[in-house]
Protein backbone atom coordinates (compact mmCIF):
# COMPACT_ATOMS: atom_id res chain seq x y z
CA UNK A 1 0.00 0.00 0.00
CA UNK A 2 1.38 3.41 -0.91
CA UNK A 3 2.04 6.00 1.79
CA UNK A 4 -0.85 8.29 2.61
CA UNK A 5 -0.20 11.81 1.29
CA UNK A 6 0.41 14.42 3.96
CA UNK A 7 0.90 18.05 2.93
CA UNK A 8 -0.15 21.00 5.12
CA UNK A 9 -1.57 23.81 2.90
CA UNK A 10 0.06 26.45 5.15
CA UNK A 11 3.46 25.24 3.95
CA UNK A 12 2.88 27.10 0.69
CA UNK A 13 4.09 30.46 1.91
CA UNK A 14 4.46 33.78 0.21
CA UNK A 15 7.52 32.85 -1.86
CA UNK A 16 9.04 29.69 -0.32
CA UNK A 17 7.54 26.33 0.52
CA UNK A 18 8.42 25.24 4.08
CA UNK A 19 7.19 22.46 6.33
CA UNK A 20 8.13 20.58 9.47
CA UNK A 21 9.10 17.15 8.16
CA UNK A 22 7.32 14.63 8.90
CA UNK A 23 4.74 16.46 11.03
CA UNK A 24 3.36 18.67 8.23
CA UNK A 25 4.59 16.87 5.13
CA UNK A 26 5.74 13.34 4.31
CA UNK A 27 7.65 11.90 1.36
CA UNK A 28 4.45 11.20 -0.58
CA UNK A 29 3.55 14.87 -0.06
CA UNK A 30 7.00 15.94 -1.32
CA UNK A 31 6.58 13.72 -4.40
CA UNK A 32 3.27 15.43 -5.11
CA UNK A 33 4.98 18.80 -4.68
CA UNK A 34 7.43 17.64 -7.38
CA UNK A 35 4.53 16.66 -9.64
CA UNK A 36 2.92 20.05 -9.01
CA UNK A 37 6.12 21.95 -9.72
CA UNK A 38 6.87 19.86 -12.82
CA UNK A 39 3.35 20.51 -14.16
CA UNK A 40 3.72 24.22 -13.49
CA UNK A 41 7.12 24.41 -15.22
CA UNK A 42 5.83 22.56 -18.29
CA UNK A 43 2.86 24.94 -18.46
CA UNK A 44 5.02 28.08 -18.24
CA UNK A 45 7.85 26.97 -20.54
CA UNK A 46 5.62 25.25 -23.14
CA UNK A 47 8.11 22.39 -23.25
CA UNK A 48 7.37 18.69 -22.75
CA UNK A 49 10.80 18.07 -21.27
CA UNK A 50 12.06 21.22 -19.54
CA UNK A 51 15.48 21.00 -17.86
CA UNK A 52 15.47 21.62 -14.11
CA UNK A 53 18.49 22.23 -11.90
CA UNK A 54 18.10 20.54 -8.51
CA UNK A 55 20.34 20.82 -5.44
CA UNK A 56 20.12 20.24 -1.68
CA UNK A 57 21.54 21.61 1.59
CA UNK A 58 23.35 19.62 4.29
CA UNK A 59 20.49 18.62 6.55
CA UNK A 60 20.31 14.95 7.51
CA UNK A 61 17.06 14.43 5.57
CA UNK A 62 17.60 16.78 2.59
CA UNK A 63 18.80 14.06 0.19
CA UNK A 64 15.77 11.90 1.02
CA UNK A 65 13.49 14.91 0.40
CA UNK A 66 15.31 15.66 -2.86
CA UNK A 67 14.89 12.07 -4.09
CA UNK A 68 11.10 12.27 -3.55
CA UNK A 69 10.91 15.70 -5.21
CA UNK A 70 12.88 14.45 -8.25
CA UNK A 71 10.59 11.42 -8.57
CA UNK A 72 7.62 13.78 -8.81
CA UNK A 73 9.35 16.08 -11.32
CA UNK A 74 10.45 13.18 -13.54
CA UNK A 75 6.92 11.70 -13.60
CA UNK A 76 5.65 14.87 -15.32
CA UNK A 77 8.30 14.73 -18.05
CA UNK A 78 10.97 17.01 -16.58
CA UNK A 79 14.65 16.38 -17.28
CA UNK A 80 16.33 16.80 -13.90
CA UNK A 81 19.98 17.92 -13.68
CA UNK A 82 21.18 17.27 -10.14
CA UNK A 83 24.17 19.38 -9.03
CA UNK A 84 24.31 17.69 -5.59
CA UNK A 85 25.16 19.42 -2.31
CA UNK A 86 24.84 23.15 -2.93
CA UNK A 87 23.89 26.59 -1.76
CA UNK A 88 20.75 28.25 -3.11
CA UNK A 89 22.89 30.69 -5.16
CA UNK A 90 24.83 27.75 -6.63
CA UNK A 91 21.54 26.45 -8.02
CA UNK A 92 20.54 29.93 -9.26
CA UNK A 93 23.94 30.32 -10.95
CA UNK A 94 23.63 26.87 -12.53
CA UNK A 95 20.42 27.90 -14.29
CA UNK A 96 22.39 30.63 -16.12
CA UNK A 97 25.57 28.64 -16.60
CA UNK A 98 23.82 25.51 -17.91
CA UNK A 99 21.00 27.47 -19.59
CA UNK A 100 18.28 25.47 -17.86
CA UNK A 101 14.53 26.15 -17.70
CA UNK A 102 13.93 26.15 -13.94
CA UNK A 103 15.40 25.50 -10.48
CA UNK A 104 14.39 23.62 -7.32
CA UNK A 105 16.60 23.88 -4.24
CA UNK A 106 15.82 21.67 -1.24
CA UNK A 107 16.47 23.82 1.82
CA UNK A 108 14.79 25.33 4.86
CA UNK A 109 17.51 28.00 4.89
CA UNK A 110 18.07 29.17 8.50
CA UNK A 111 14.96 27.55 10.03
CA UNK A 112 15.61 25.21 12.95
CA UNK A 113 16.24 21.50 12.46
CA UNK A 114 13.12 19.58 11.53
CA UNK A 115 12.14 22.11 8.85
CA UNK A 116 12.42 21.37 5.16
CA UNK A 117 11.39 23.27 2.08
CA UNK A 118 12.01 24.15 -1.53
CA UNK A 119 13.10 27.41 -3.16
CA UNK A 120 12.04 27.36 -6.77
CA UNK A 121 11.96 29.51 -9.85
CA UNK A 122 11.31 29.43 -13.57
CA UNK A 123 12.47 32.76 -15.03
CA UNK A 124 16.26 33.01 -14.70
CA UNK A 125 17.41 34.77 -11.54
CA UNK A 126 13.91 34.98 -10.04
CA UNK A 127 12.13 32.78 -7.50
CA UNK A 128 8.42 32.15 -7.09
CA UNK A 129 6.34 35.13 -6.03
CA UNK A 130 2.86 34.91 -4.37
CA UNK A 131 1.06 34.35 -7.72
CA UNK A 132 3.28 31.38 -8.64
CA UNK A 133 3.01 29.96 -5.12
CA UNK A 134 -0.78 30.19 -5.28
CA UNK A 135 -0.82 28.42 -8.64
CA UNK A 136 1.59 25.72 -7.37
CA UNK A 137 -0.56 25.18 -4.27
CA UNK A 138 -3.68 24.77 -6.42
CA UNK A 139 -2.03 22.31 -8.85
CA UNK A 140 -0.47 20.28 -6.00
CA UNK A 141 -3.39 20.07 -3.57
CA UNK A 142 -5.93 19.41 -6.32
CA UNK A 143 -3.61 16.95 -8.10
CA UNK A 144 -3.91 18.62 -11.51
CA UNK A 145 -0.76 16.82 -12.65
CA UNK A 146 0.47 16.13 -16.18
CA UNK A 147 2.19 12.84 -17.00
CA UNK A 148 5.32 12.53 -19.07
CA UNK A 149 8.61 10.72 -19.49
CA UNK A 150 11.38 12.53 -17.72
CA UNK A 151 14.92 11.55 -16.81
CA UNK A 152 17.76 12.51 -14.53
CA UNK A 153 21.46 13.13 -14.79
CA UNK A 154 24.08 14.08 -12.24
CA UNK A 155 26.20 17.15 -13.00
CA UNK A 156 29.71 16.44 -11.75
CA UNK A 157 31.96 19.04 -10.04
CA UNK A 158 29.54 21.92 -10.34
CA UNK A 159 30.72 23.26 -6.98
CA UNK A 160 34.07 24.04 -8.62
CA UNK A 161 32.43 25.84 -11.57
CA UNK A 162 30.51 28.05 -9.15
CA UNK A 163 33.56 28.78 -6.96
CA UNK A 164 35.80 29.59 -9.94
CA UNK A 165 33.21 31.98 -11.37
CA UNK A 166 33.26 34.08 -8.18
CA UNK A 167 37.02 33.85 -7.59
CA UNK A 168 38.27 34.68 -11.09
CA UNK A 169 36.52 38.04 -11.45
CA UNK A 170 36.96 39.32 -7.89
CA UNK A 171 40.64 39.31 -6.99
CA UNK A 172 41.60 41.94 -4.39
CA UNK A 173 44.99 43.55 -3.79
CA UNK A 174 44.65 44.46 -0.11
CA UNK A 175 45.36 41.75 2.48
CA UNK A 176 42.08 41.44 4.34
CA UNK A 177 41.86 39.14 7.35
CA UNK A 178 38.32 37.80 7.54
CA UNK A 179 36.53 35.59 10.06
CA UNK A 180 34.21 33.33 8.07
CA UNK A 181 31.42 31.80 10.16
CA UNK A 182 28.99 29.27 8.73
CA UNK A 183 27.18 27.91 11.81
CA UNK A 184 27.98 24.36 10.57
CA UNK A 185 25.68 24.98 7.59
CA UNK A 186 26.35 24.25 3.92
CA UNK A 187 28.26 27.51 3.29
CA UNK A 188 31.18 25.90 5.17
CA UNK A 189 32.37 24.08 2.05
CA UNK A 190 32.09 27.17 -0.16
CA UNK A 191 32.73 30.48 1.63
CA UNK A 192 36.23 29.93 3.13
CA UNK A 193 37.65 28.61 -0.15
CA UNK A 194 36.13 31.39 -2.28
CA UNK A 195 37.25 34.21 0.04
CA UNK A 196 40.76 32.71 0.19
CA UNK A 197 40.65 32.47 -3.59
CA UNK A 198 40.03 36.20 -4.03
CA UNK A 199 42.97 36.99 -1.72
CA UNK A 200 41.66 37.12 1.87
CA UNK A 201 43.36 35.55 4.85
CA UNK A 202 40.54 33.44 6.31
CA UNK A 203 39.90 32.46 9.93
CA UNK A 204 37.28 29.69 9.89
CA UNK A 205 34.56 29.53 12.54
CA UNK A 206 32.17 26.54 12.63
CA UNK A 207 32.78 25.76 8.96
CA UNK A 208 32.69 21.97 9.35
CA UNK A 209 29.32 20.60 8.21
CA UNK A 210 27.14 19.34 11.05
CA UNK A 211 23.42 19.08 10.42
CA UNK A 212 22.63 19.07 14.16
CA UNK A 213 23.75 22.75 14.28
CA UNK A 214 25.43 22.13 17.67
CA UNK A 215 26.09 25.79 18.54
CA UNK A 216 23.27 27.86 17.02
CA UNK A 217 21.24 28.06 13.85
CA UNK A 218 23.22 29.35 10.88
CA UNK A 219 21.34 32.65 10.77
CA UNK A 220 23.17 35.99 10.50
CA UNK A 221 20.32 37.71 12.36
CA UNK A 222 20.75 35.35 15.34
CA UNK A 223 22.46 37.24 18.18
CA UNK A 224 24.26 34.07 19.38
CA UNK A 225 25.92 33.68 16.01
CA UNK A 226 26.81 37.38 15.82
CA UNK A 227 28.36 37.32 19.31
CA UNK A 228 30.49 34.30 18.39
CA UNK A 229 31.77 36.08 15.25
CA UNK A 230 32.45 39.25 17.25
CA UNK A 231 34.59 37.32 19.74
CA UNK A 232 36.53 35.60 16.93
CA UNK A 233 37.17 38.94 15.17
CA UNK A 234 38.60 40.44 18.38
CA UNK A 235 40.59 37.31 19.33
CA UNK A 236 42.19 37.17 15.87
CA UNK A 237 42.54 40.94 15.28
CA UNK A 238 40.61 40.45 12.04
CA UNK A 239 39.58 43.23 9.64
CA UNK A 240 36.05 41.92 9.16
CA UNK A 241 33.72 39.07 10.17
CA UNK A 242 31.18 37.38 7.90
CA UNK A 243 28.33 35.11 9.01
CA UNK A 244 26.46 33.02 6.41
CA UNK A 245 23.05 31.42 6.70
CA UNK A 246 22.20 27.75 6.12
CA UNK A 247 21.83 27.93 2.34
CA UNK A 248 24.34 30.71 1.69
CA UNK A 249 22.12 33.39 0.22
CA UNK A 250 22.54 35.79 3.18
CA UNK A 251 25.44 37.35 5.02
CA UNK A 252 25.86 39.21 8.31
CA UNK A 253 28.83 41.54 8.90
CA UNK A 254 30.90 42.37 11.99
CA UNK A 255 33.44 45.22 11.88
CA UNK A 256 37.09 45.10 13.03
CA UNK A 257 36.10 46.17 16.56
CA UNK A 258 33.63 43.32 16.90
CA UNK A 259 30.51 45.43 16.37
CA UNK A 260 27.62 44.05 14.41
CA UNK A 261 26.63 46.19 11.43
CA UNK A 262 23.03 45.68 10.40
CA UNK A 263 22.84 44.56 6.79
CA UNK A 264 20.81 47.55 5.65
CA UNK A 265 23.73 49.81 6.63
CA UNK A 266 26.20 47.52 4.84
CA UNK A 267 23.91 47.82 1.82
CA UNK A 268 24.08 51.60 2.05
CA UNK A 269 27.89 51.53 2.19
CA UNK A 270 28.01 49.22 -0.85
CA UNK A 271 25.46 51.43 -2.67
CA UNK A 272 27.65 54.49 -1.94
CA UNK A 273 30.73 52.66 -3.21
CA UNK A 274 28.92 51.63 -6.41
CA UNK A 275 27.25 55.01 -6.97
CA UNK A 276 30.58 56.72 -7.81
CA UNK A 277 31.10 54.41 -10.81
CA UNK A 278 27.43 53.76 -11.65
CA UNK A 279 25.83 57.21 -11.46
CA UNK A 280 22.03 57.59 -12.00
CA UNK A 281 21.41 54.08 -10.68
CA UNK A 282 18.40 52.77 -8.81
CA UNK A 283 18.60 50.74 -5.62
CA UNK A 284 15.78 48.72 -4.03
CA UNK A 285 15.59 48.16 -0.26
CA UNK A 286 12.98 46.45 1.90
CA UNK A 287 10.65 48.14 4.39
CA UNK A 288 12.73 46.85 7.32
CA UNK A 289 15.72 48.89 6.13
CA UNK A 290 17.17 52.08 7.58
CA UNK A 291 15.59 55.40 6.63
CA UNK A 292 19.06 56.77 5.73
CA UNK A 293 18.88 55.67 2.05
CA UNK A 294 16.26 58.23 1.08
CA UNK A 295 18.30 61.25 2.22
CA UNK A 296 21.84 59.94 1.74
CA UNK A 297 24.12 62.73 0.50
CA UNK A 298 26.45 60.46 -1.52
CA UNK A 299 23.59 58.73 -3.34
CA UNK A 300 21.90 62.06 -4.04
CA UNK A 301 25.17 63.61 -5.32
CA UNK A 302 25.46 60.71 -7.75
CA UNK A 303 21.82 61.08 -8.76
CA UNK A 304 20.82 57.66 -7.42
CA UNK A 305 17.30 56.80 -6.36
CA UNK A 306 16.16 54.36 -3.65
CA UNK A 307 12.83 52.50 -3.71
CA UNK A 308 11.42 50.95 -0.51
CA UNK A 309 9.67 47.65 -1.29
CA UNK A 310 8.16 44.50 0.22
CA UNK A 311 10.39 42.40 2.48
CA UNK A 312 11.26 38.97 1.07
CA UNK A 313 14.02 37.75 -1.23
CA UNK A 314 11.54 36.98 -4.00
CA UNK A 315 9.85 40.39 -3.86
CA UNK A 316 13.11 42.36 -3.86
CA UNK A 317 14.62 40.17 -6.60
CA UNK A 318 11.62 40.88 -8.85
CA UNK A 319 11.62 44.59 -8.08
CA UNK A 320 15.35 44.83 -8.88
CA UNK A 321 14.58 43.03 -12.13
CA UNK A 322 11.51 45.10 -13.14
CA UNK A 323 13.09 48.45 -12.17
CA UNK A 324 16.40 47.47 -13.81
CA UNK A 325 18.00 48.54 -10.52
CA UNK A 326 21.75 48.11 -10.05
CA UNK A 327 21.31 46.36 -6.69
CA UNK A 328 18.86 45.52 -3.94
CA UNK A 329 19.47 45.20 -0.20
CA UNK A 330 17.39 43.53 2.48
CA UNK A 331 17.77 44.07 6.21
CA UNK A 332 17.91 40.28 6.70
CA UNK A 333 21.16 40.10 4.70
CA UNK A 334 19.90 39.18 1.23
CA UNK A 335 21.75 41.37 -1.31
CA UNK A 336 21.00 41.35 -5.04
CA UNK A 337 23.44 42.54 -7.68
CA UNK A 338 22.12 43.07 -11.18
CA UNK A 339 24.16 43.28 -14.38
CA UNK A 340 27.01 44.11 -14.73
CA UNK A 341 27.69 43.00 -11.13
CA UNK A 342 25.67 39.79 -11.02
CA UNK A 343 22.60 38.00 -12.35
CA UNK A 344 20.14 39.67 -9.97
CA UNK A 345 19.79 36.83 -7.45
CA UNK A 346 20.94 36.79 -3.83
CA UNK A 347 24.31 35.25 -3.03
CA UNK A 348 25.76 35.75 0.45
CA UNK A 349 29.30 35.02 -0.69
CA UNK A 350 29.09 37.53 -3.55
CA UNK A 351 27.75 40.04 -1.00
CA UNK A 352 30.76 39.39 1.26
CA UNK A 353 33.01 39.89 -1.77
CA UNK A 354 31.43 43.34 -2.34
CA UNK A 355 32.27 44.23 1.26
CA UNK A 356 35.87 43.15 0.55
CA UNK A 357 35.88 45.43 -2.53
CA UNK A 358 34.68 48.24 -0.28
CA UNK A 359 37.65 47.67 2.07
CA UNK A 360 39.97 47.23 -0.90
CA UNK A 361 38.93 50.62 -2.36
CA UNK A 362 39.34 52.65 0.83
CA UNK A 363 42.31 53.17 3.04
CA UNK A 364 40.17 52.80 6.16
CA UNK A 365 39.11 50.12 8.62
CA UNK A 366 35.50 48.92 8.51
CA UNK A 367 34.71 50.73 11.78
CA UNK A 368 35.91 54.01 10.21
CA UNK A 369 33.90 53.45 7.02
CA UNK A 370 30.73 52.81 9.04
CA UNK A 371 31.42 56.00 11.03
CA UNK A 372 30.97 57.97 7.80
CA UNK A 373 27.25 57.17 8.02
CA UNK A 374 25.00 59.23 10.27
CA UNK A 375 24.34 57.41 13.57
CA UNK A 376 20.93 55.81 13.99
CA UNK A 377 19.60 53.65 16.78
CA UNK A 378 18.08 50.44 15.39
CA UNK A 379 16.40 47.45 16.96
CA UNK A 380 17.18 43.96 15.69
CA UNK A 381 14.37 42.24 13.78
CA UNK A 382 11.94 41.01 16.44
CA UNK A 383 9.33 38.34 15.81
CA UNK A 384 6.39 37.93 18.20
CA UNK A 385 4.46 34.67 17.70
CA UNK A 386 1.19 35.02 15.80
CA UNK A 387 -0.73 32.13 14.20
CA UNK A 388 -0.39 31.75 10.42
CA UNK A 389 -4.16 31.87 10.05
CA UNK A 390 -4.44 35.08 12.09
CA UNK A 391 -1.30 37.11 11.30
CA UNK A 392 -2.50 38.89 8.13
CA UNK A 393 -5.78 39.93 9.76
CA UNK A 394 -3.92 41.23 12.84
CA UNK A 395 -1.70 43.37 10.59
CA UNK A 396 -4.71 44.62 8.61
CA UNK A 397 -6.31 45.85 11.84
CA UNK A 398 -3.07 47.51 12.94
CA UNK A 399 -2.79 49.36 9.60
CA UNK A 400 -6.24 50.86 10.26
CA UNK A 401 -5.26 51.83 13.82
CA UNK A 402 -2.01 53.51 12.71
CA UNK A 403 -3.84 55.43 9.97
CA UNK A 404 -6.31 56.64 12.60
CA UNK A 405 -3.45 57.71 14.91
CA UNK A 406 -1.89 59.70 12.04
CA UNK A 407 -5.24 61.32 11.17
CA UNK A 408 -5.80 62.36 14.79
CA UNK A 409 -2.23 63.70 15.04
CA UNK A 410 -1.70 61.58 18.17
CA UNK A 411 1.70 62.34 19.71
CA UNK A 412 4.17 59.48 20.30
CA UNK A 413 7.29 60.57 22.23
CA UNK A 414 6.67 64.20 21.24
CA UNK A 415 6.36 63.28 17.55
CA UNK A 416 3.42 62.94 15.19
CA UNK A 417 3.30 60.41 12.34
CA UNK A 418 4.16 62.16 9.08
CA UNK A 419 4.15 59.36 6.54
CA UNK A 420 2.74 55.86 6.21
CA UNK A 421 3.96 53.20 3.77
CA UNK A 422 1.71 50.14 3.35
CA UNK A 423 3.37 48.11 0.56
CA UNK A 424 4.09 45.46 3.19
CA UNK A 425 2.37 45.73 6.57
CA UNK A 426 2.71 49.28 7.90
CA UNK A 427 5.84 51.44 8.15
CA UNK A 428 5.14 54.78 9.79
CA UNK A 429 7.66 57.63 9.91
CA UNK A 430 7.94 60.67 12.19
CA UNK A 431 9.11 64.23 11.58
CA UNK A 432 12.66 63.51 12.80
CA UNK A 433 13.10 60.46 10.52
CA UNK A 434 12.35 57.89 13.25
CA UNK A 435 10.09 55.04 12.13
CA UNK A 436 8.44 51.78 13.17
CA UNK A 437 7.35 48.72 11.20
CA UNK A 438 4.82 45.95 11.79
CA UNK A 439 4.33 43.24 9.17
CA UNK A 440 3.43 39.57 8.94
CA UNK A 441 6.35 37.14 8.54
CA UNK A 442 6.32 35.41 5.17
CA UNK A 443 7.75 32.10 6.31
CA UNK A 444 6.88 31.63 9.99
CA UNK A 445 3.84 31.97 12.28
CA UNK A 446 4.90 35.38 13.58
CA UNK A 447 4.84 39.10 13.00
CA UNK A 448 7.94 41.21 12.38
CA UNK A 449 8.69 44.39 14.32
CA UNK A 450 11.55 46.87 13.69
CA UNK A 451 12.09 50.44 14.89
CA UNK A 452 14.82 53.01 14.22
CA UNK A 453 15.55 56.55 15.36
CA UNK A 454 18.26 58.95 14.20
CA UNK A 455 17.55 61.02 17.33
CA UNK A 456 18.05 58.73 20.34
CA UNK A 457 18.09 55.20 21.67
CA UNK A 458 15.29 56.28 24.00
CA UNK A 459 13.03 57.26 21.10
CA UNK A 460 13.71 53.93 19.36
CA UNK A 461 12.52 52.17 22.55
CA UNK A 462 9.46 54.42 22.93
CA UNK A 463 8.36 53.56 19.38
CA UNK A 464 8.79 49.87 20.17
CA UNK A 465 6.73 50.26 23.38
CA UNK A 466 4.00 51.95 21.33
CA UNK A 467 3.96 49.04 18.83
CA UNK A 468 4.12 46.40 21.56
CA UNK A 469 1.18 48.05 23.32
CA UNK A 470 -0.92 47.86 20.12
CA UNK A 471 0.07 44.22 19.66
CA UNK A 472 -0.70 43.18 23.23
CA UNK A 473 -4.15 44.81 22.96
CA UNK A 474 -4.91 42.61 19.92
CA UNK A 475 -4.76 39.56 22.21
CA UNK A 476 -3.30 37.51 19.33
CA UNK A 477 0.39 37.73 20.19
CA UNK A 478 2.65 35.18 21.87
CA UNK A 479 6.30 35.42 22.94
CA UNK A 480 8.95 37.31 20.97
CA UNK A 481 11.96 35.40 19.59
CA UNK A 482 14.12 38.30 20.85
CA UNK A 483 13.18 41.63 22.34
CA UNK A 484 14.87 44.91 23.28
Amino acid sequence: MSEEIKIDPYGFREYDARWLYEKDINLAGIENLGKGLGTQIIKHTNKDNPRIIVGHDYRSYSETIKAALKKGLISTGCFVEDIGLSLSPTVYFAQFDLEADAVAMVTASHNENGWTGVKMGIKKGLTHAPEEMKELKDITLNKKFVKGKGNEKKIKDFQKTYKDNLINKNKIKKKIKAVVACGNGTAGIFAPEILRGIGCEVVELDCNLDYTFPKYNPNPEDLKMLHAISKAVKDNSADIGFGFDGDGDRVGVIDNKGNEIFSDKIGLLIARNLSHIHKNSKFVVDVKSTGLYSKDKVLLENNCKTIYWKTGHSHIKRKVNSEKALAGFEKSGHFFFNQPLGYGYDDGINSAIHVCHLLNNQNKMMSEIINDLPITYQTPTMAPFCKDEEKYKVVEDLVKQVKEIKKNKTVIDEQIIKEILTVNGVRFSFEDGSWGLIRASSNKPSLVVVTESPTSDERKKKIFDFIDDLLQKSGKIGNYDQKI
